[in-house]
C-alpha cells in the first residue's frame, strides 16, 4: 500500500549537468549511483529527491519539493552563503521578515533552481 513507503520528490530539469552542480554542491544532497542516463537520485534524510531531464522543466507554478529543517533561519543563510536567491511571495495573514514568511510560528522559505522549480524549505 501506498501508505507504507516513502514518496520520492520528483523535479524535471532541462540540463542535467547544471541541476547536478546545483542539487549536489549547493543544496548538498548526497548523490546515488547506478541511475539511467538524463536521471539523478539524491538522498535527502530518510527521502528521496529524483532529478531528471524534460522539455517541461520549470513549467511548475507551485512548490515542487519541501525540506522540514530545524531552524529555517540558518538554513536560509547557509543557502544563501551558496548563491541561492530566495523568492518572496505576498500571501494574505503571512509576514515576510527578510527572506522568511511567517505565519504563527511556521516559518517557510521558498528558492528555485536553476530551472525555476520551486523549492522551499519550512519549520517552526
Amino acid at each position: 500500500m501506498l501508505s507504507d513507503v516513502e514518496a520520492v520528490a520528483t523535479i524535471p530539469v532541462k540540463d542535467i549537468e547544471v541541476a547536478k552542480k546545483f542539487y549536489q554542491e549547493t543544496l548538498r544532497l548526497k548523490p546515488v549511483s547506478g541511475q539511467p542516463r538524463g536521471v539523478l537520485e539524491f538522498e535527502s534524510g530518510h527521502g528521496k529527491v529524483l532529478v531528471y531531464q524534460s522539455q517541461f522543466a520549470g513549467t511548475n507554478k507551485a512548490t515542487a519539493a519541501t525540506w522540514a529543517v530545524a531552524d529555517v533561519d540558518r538554513e536560509v543563510e547557509e543557502l544563501k552563503s551558496r548563491g541561492v536567491a530566495f523568492e518572496h511571495y505576498d500571501m494574505p495573514g503571512v509576514t515576510l521578515r527578510g527572506d522568511t514568511h511567517v505565519t504563527g510560528d511556521l516559518k517557510s522559505a521558498w528558492f528555485k533552481d536553476p530551472d525555476g522549480n520551486i523549492l522551499a524549505v519550512v519549520g517552526h
